[in-house]
């Protein structure tokens, strides 16, 4: 019930806050503003000091934290000038007629949060679903897609853009690094740009907040929170394994959204029917939807990724370049995840902004190798040994002139193997085979990769030498 109008200096409170609601829904649009300013209520005014009401306690500390000084301003714009503006909760109770009455509850007085109040106490659990902060440079466009990855980065555009309505629900895996964040990201702000509410989190918070509601006895302001989203995604899903309760609240809140044909995308990093610790109910809602694989990008794939990223680099700071020989280097190692691979261009990168020096092969080998951990015990000359073993050949036909094929193709495949086997630069593999240019040894290893996808028993010899020199002498 609002209170007789502010007698100290007669101003008109229904009626500045009924502007100001105006006012906020046309800055903010109507998909916030029906969300969280919409079911605001004006509940009092005493000496000009005015509380706002809702019924959600998790919607009173998200307004009060984020909403209540653009309400005062608001209010300003219009002509009032309130003492100060504070959030409060108030319960509903159902008359005979059906109407609601509103009255305030009685709450402790650090509840209602002032926005001039130091924000000392502990948030209220609720609030962390709404917290993540999306990446602005995630978006699909920034997405390189490759062999591996293509196909999930063409399902999820369609299905966040709406061009894809024939499953429930859409679910990737892959390994760490693959991009299933940088797509859910992308998918969020695509859902957020065509005005719809997307809730985006992490598997470990829905578990954090749902067990903290349990122990509150409060799972129902929880569910209420997650269903004001229109769309819902979790990553990480393989760590909500740990609670069977938690398991069942996901499975249910996954049926609730479907029965209100609302979009879910989930992510882990294996399929359903991998993830331990569900039920065979969950595994099977999940395996219910579009189910995609992320795999490893090839090296194609990875030095695509590397080229856009030094683009991007480049863009901020011009006169930092990194070699091509250099992105490919790095492209080579297909032991890192393209997100380890990022990590070793970003150092690079740093180091020759700050010290406005240029970045070498052998600096790039280095931080491979630091990467790595330890050094690894193969050694170029183990290489020349094993190989000339196995094409039958003595180990000075690879420091010698000789062209001939049976020759020439083991002595490649050496030089390919001690590049991506070492962290020896290109000029010092080509001073161990004979003196060769540098250029002489990338040709050999790009003919080497080439055979390799064009005749299989040939890659069989390499990938047979590969695993050979991988492990300890």
């Amino acid at each position: 019930m609002v209170e007789s109008e502010g007698r100290a200096t007669g101003q008109n409170w229904s009626a500045a806050w009924a502007a100001a609601r105006k006012r906020l829904q046309r800055e903010l649009g109507d998909a916030v503003f029906d969300a969280w300013i919409g079911p605001l209520t004006l509940e009092g005014h005493e000496r000009d000091e005015l509380r706002i009401g809702t019924t959600k306690s998790f919607m009173r500390n998200w307004v009060a934290e984020r909403y209540v000084a653009r309400i005062e301003r608001a209010l300003r714009a219009e002509g009032a000038q309130p003492a100060s503006v504070s959030i409060v909760l108030v319960k509903q109770q159902a008359t005979i007629g059906g109407n609601l009455h509103r009255e305030p509850q009685a709450v402790p007085s650090a509840a209602i949060l002032d926005y001039a109040q130091p924000r000392d106490e502990a948030p209220d659990a609720g609030m962390g679903l709404w917290t993540r902060m999306l990446h602005p440079q995630q978006t699909f466009e920034s997405f390189v897609p490759g062999a591996a990855n293509e196909f999930g980065h063409r399902a999820m555009r369609a299905f966040a853009e709406g061009t894809s309505n024939d499953f429930p629900h859409l679910f990737i895996h892959g390994g760490f690094g693959f991009g299933k964040t940088h797509l859910l990201n992308a998918a969020a702000l695509e859902f957020r740009n065509r005005g719809k509410r997307t809730l985006f989190l992490r598997a470990e918070d829905f578990m954090r907040h749902f067990l903290g509601a349990l122990h509150r006895k409060d799972t129902l302001s929880f569910k209420d929170e997650l269903r004001t989203a229109e769309v819902l995604i979790v990553d990480d899903l393989q760590h909500i394994c740990r609670s069977t309760a938690t398991a069942s609240e996901f499975l249910y809140t996954v049926n609730a959204f479907a029965d209100m044909r609302r979009r879910v995308i989930i992510a882990a990093d294996r399929a359903p029917a991998g993830l331990e610790g569900l039920g065979p109910d969950i595994k099977s809602r999940l395996a219910g939807g579009l189910t995609i694989a992320l795999g490893k990008p090839d090296r194609a794939t990875r030095l695509a990724i590397l080229k856009r990223r030094a683009a991007e680099f480049a863009r901020l700071r011009p006169e930092v370049v990194l070699p091509e020989d250099v992105l490919e280097r790095i492209a080579d190692n297909d032991e890192a995840s393209p997100r380890e691979m990022i990590g070793v261009f970003t150092r690079l990168a740093t180091y020759a902004d700050l010290t406005r020096k240029p970045v070498t092969l052998d600096m790039a080998g280095e931080a491979l190798g630091s990467r790595q951990g330890p050094a690894a015990k193969t050694s170029i000359e183990d290489i020349q040994r094993k190989t000339a073993e196995y094409y039958e050949l003595d180990v000075r036909d690879f420091q010698s002139p000789q062209r001939a094929r049976r020759v020439a193709r083991p002595r490649q495949v050496a030089m390919y193997l001690s590049r991506k086997l070492t962290t020896r630069s290109l000029p010092e593999i080509g001073r161990r085979f004979g003196g060769r240019d540098h250029t002489t040894v990338l040709h050999a290893c790009r003919r080497v990769e080439a055979l390799c996808g064009e005749d299989n028993v040939f890659k069989q010899q390499v990938e047979f030498l590969t695993n050979l020199l991988s492990k300890p002498f």
